[in-house]
């Protein structure tokens, strides 16, 4: 094998990787003490340039999404990466490194004697992840993996931030796995937990030993006059964003429904199109339960820097058109054009299959701390309310249904997790990516470093001196840092000294 001088190591710091390239390939390269090893340089999941991150606690943390990976290894620790980094083989002499060609052999996992039957319903963020944990962990018993979509498993954030913004072909939309294992293509209609049997509309039945429902949520259309005309769209799955791309194109004019995440990124996404976007919301403030109404603020001014037209503190009461829509009539009388419209009023968890078994009052599936809903049974992602620090919770972000799931996978096993990691989520207007991590729930504190107008700072949401969640635009490699401390309490004083640092 060739070896290629790449670096001093004198000239190699041990708190970050450094991006050095070769004729054939960019590596990262990572010291620890007086070794070095060297790994790809992109994030598997979405391409980040993993130098950009940081290195702490034995983990590389991506910039972007924090997907987290082992010094030692390169294996995968936190998604949304599903893949570890490919290593390559490095030598030190005399203090010059020197890495190989070709990547390292990745080890293959120890098959785990088994006859079980694993099922896994639903291909999205979370069903993904728990296949591929169960296969790197070695499971060789029979999985059933059962989706309803006939091209499933494929990154669902790209749709409202790309795809119908006109950037990325539906058919482009990135998968989540390079290698797909097999799936059954199937609606499931019956779940029956007390004799684990899965049942089919096409017919179809599987008995199983144990299984993970990750069917997420379904996408609510709002029940009005003219809701079902045609360009009238919700945004959930890929043939949701062909649909809207397709009308997109012969489209002037746009009204989103609902100032949620996906709607506010949809309204962004139809604007930088060309499009005239109109939002019609309840709340003067978008995004204010979740972020606080300063940055939900600077949030709508971002928008409305950009030509999005609010309507606040109303709703629609109608759609009008012949065949397709043309207007949209608001309670408080005011009837906007529109030649397409979007709702993002929320999901519902998609449970209604699942007999047997304990839900709460929204519908989604009650777990304990483990995910464990039933015997043999568990869930994960936007259809499960858990419990969580001692509370009962459910959480609708993209990360964290896969976080749930490798979590859930690891516990068919037979290890008894809990959940404790920090829930993580980021959103996308006008090419500002706006990160959050952590949960604020009874935060009575703002504090905030940088500019909410210029969409260049750091938030803490404290409640007193305890930080509950962080906001960010454009502090990257702090986030990344915060995203491993804030797994233990973290007070502002420390938070501040960490983002100051960065």
């Amino acid at each position: 094998m060739n070896m290629r001088i790449v670096a001093r190591l004198i000239n190699l710091p041990e708190n970050r990787g450094v991006r050095v390239t070769t004729a054939e390939r960019a590596l990262l390269l990572v010291r620890v003490g007086n070794q070095v090893r060297a790994f790809q340089a992109q994030c598997p999941h979405a391409g980040a340039p993993l130098e950009k991150g940081v290195i702490c606690n034995g983990r590389i943390i991506c910039p972007w999404h924090k997907a987290a990976f082992a010094v030692d290894s390169g294996a995968v620790v936190e998604p949304p990466a599903l893949l570890g980094l490919k290593q390559y083989p490095v030598q030190v002499h005399d203090g010059v490194v020197s890495v190989g060609d070709e990547p390292m052999a990745a080890p293959t996992p120890t098959a785990l004697a088994e006859d079980r039957c694993f099922a896994v319903i639903g291909a999205g963020a979370a069903g993904t992840a728990a296949v591929a944990t169960l296969r790197r962990q070695g499971f060789s018993g029979r999985l059933l993996w059962i989706d309803r979509e006939q091209a499933p498993a494929y990154d669902r954030t790209a749709l409202s931030k790309f795809v119908i913004a006109g950037e990325m072909a539906p058919a482009d939309t990135p998968p989540l796995l390079d290698a797909m294992p097999s799936r059954i293509h199937g609606e499931v209609q019956r779940l029956d937990a007390h004799v684990k049997r899965i049942e089919l509309a096409d017919g179809r039945h599987f008995d199983y030993d144990a299984a993970l429902i990750a069917t997420g949520g379904e996408a609510q259309p709002l029940d009005i006059p003219g809701a079902v005309l045609s360009n009238v769209f919700v945004l959930r799955s890929r043939e949701d964003a062909a649909r809207i791309d397709e009308a997109a194109k012969s489209a002037a004019c746009a009204v989103i429904i609902g100032d949620s995440f996906i709607g506010l990124e949809a309204a962004s996404a139809l604007r930088q199109r060309g499009l005239v976007v109109q939002v019609v919301s309840r709340h003067q403030v978008p995004l204010a339960a979740q972020l606080g109404k300063r940055i939900g603020a600077a949030i709508r001014q971002l928008h409305e820097d950009n030509g999005v037209i609010f309507h606040s503190n109303t709703e629609p009461v109608r759609l009008d058109g012949h065949g397709a829509v043309s207007t949209v009539l608001l309670k408080n009388g005011k009837r906007l054009a529109a030649d397409l419209v979007i709702m993002g009023v929320g999901v519902k968890p998609a449970t209604g299959f699942v007999h047997g078994v304990d839900k709460a009052e929204d519908q989604s599936l009650n777990a304990d701390s483990q995910l464990h809903v039933a015997p043999g049974l568990w869930a994960a992602g936007d259809n499960v309310t858990f419990a969580w620090q001692q509370q009962p919770t459910r959480i609708e972000h993209w990360r964290v249904a896969q976080q749930l799931a490798v979590l859930a996978a690891r516990n068919m096993l037979g290890d008894t997790q809990v959940y404790a990691d920090v829930p993580f989520f980021w959103t996308y207007h006008f090419d500002k990516t706006f990160e959050v991590l952590g949960r604020a729930q009874q935060w009575n504190r703002l504090h905030v470093e940088g500019d909410l107008q210029r969409h260049a700072f750091i938030a803490l949401l404290c409640h007193d001196e305890q930080v509950e969640a962080v906001v960010a635009c454009e502090h990257q490699q702090a986030m990344a840092r915060l995203s491993q401390r804030m797994q233990q309490p973290l007070g502002k004083a420390e938070a501040l000294a960490i983002i100051r640092l960065c």
